[in-house]
């Protein structure tokens, strides 16, 4: 028997092979119902794999669709967590991003921490400047940030001030050549001579944490030690003066009655005097 088996490759299936070359061996009886079996079965085979083509195919644009939404929502509040905590320049990372928290005369609190990373090859000079320079004191204020390495800044307020809404801080940096020194006359020649599109520039807002409660209310329940008047209490008081103002009715209506009273016997009285006077007059005539 000359009869080979061969298997044809599906459309989407790269890595199946025959699993043998050669077929079971048949007998010549059963070669022609099996080529008739055979064409039967190709007609609905290929009717099935154009079916799971289609299938596959949708799958697999829902399940891009489905990972690409999902990278999207895992991406972003990462980054907007990132956003609000750390500034990404291109010379320098900034912590924190937007604000410095300084505490109100109540907390006392008048330090803040501002870490730069230099993310660049080589060193990154930098220089904070303030709007009330009068009140803070920056350490170090102009200085230099070696490649990869972090540096932490210290601001502090002097005695008797208090940090203000109004208050910005102004980060500068510029890249410097690795010839160039980090000396204090260095930096300074160095920053006369930057060109201005090559500074970086970041911004910083000072934030006043208020104390929960106010020291007068404090003052008041903890010195004096008044209780809170509840509902009870009020609802007393307002059913007493009501009381007292159904009393204060009642005596103005007596009072009322006393003076018409009053009236009309005056009234009579003078009536009765006039026509005394009248029969008087009318007997002596």
């Amino acid at each position: 028997d000359s009869f080979k088996y061969s298997y044809p490759p599906l459309v989407d299936d790269d890595f199946q092979t025959p699993l043998c070359e050669n077929g079971p061996i048949t007998s010549e009886d059963e070669h022609e119902s099996k080529e008739e079996i055979d064409a039967d079965n190709k007609e609905a085979g290929e009717l099935n794999e154009a079916q799971n083509l289609n299938q596959k195919k949708m799958n697999s644009i829902e399940q891009i669709s489905k990972s690409e939404e999902t990278d999207k929502t895992e991406v972003k509040p990462k980054n907007a967590k990132k956003a609000l905590t750390t500034f990404k320049g291109p010379l320098l990372h900034i912590s924190p991003a937007e604000e410095l928290h300084f505490g109100s005369k109540e907390t006392g609190e008048k330090k803040c921490l501002i870490v730069l990373t230099n993310v660049t090859k080589n060193v990154v000079a930098f220089k904070v400047r303030t709007t009330a320079p009068e009140k803070y004191r920056v350490k170090p204020s102009n200085s230099s940030c070696e490649p990869g390495t972090s540096l932490d800044i210290i601001v502090s307020l002097h005695g008797g001030f208090a940090a203000s809404l109004q208050d910005r801080f102004l980060i500068m940096a510029a890249e410097m050549d690795q010839s160039s020194g980090a000396g204090v006359p260095e930096l300074s020649q160095f920053w006369k001579e930057v060109p201005r599109t090559k500074v970086m520039e970041h911004r910083l807002r000072c934030h006043v944490i208020e104390s929960s409660k106010p020291s007068s209310l404090t003052l008041k329940d903890n010195a004096f030690n008044i209780p809170a008047k509840t509902n009870e209490d009020l609802h007393i008081q307002l059913t007493h003066l009501l009381q007292i103002n159904k009393r204060l009715e009642e005596q103005m209506n007596r009072c009322l009655w006393f003076q018409q009273l009053s009236v009309v016997l005056s009234l009579l009285s003078v009536t009765v005097a006039a026509f005394c006077f009248y029969l008087a007059y009318a007997q002596r005539s």
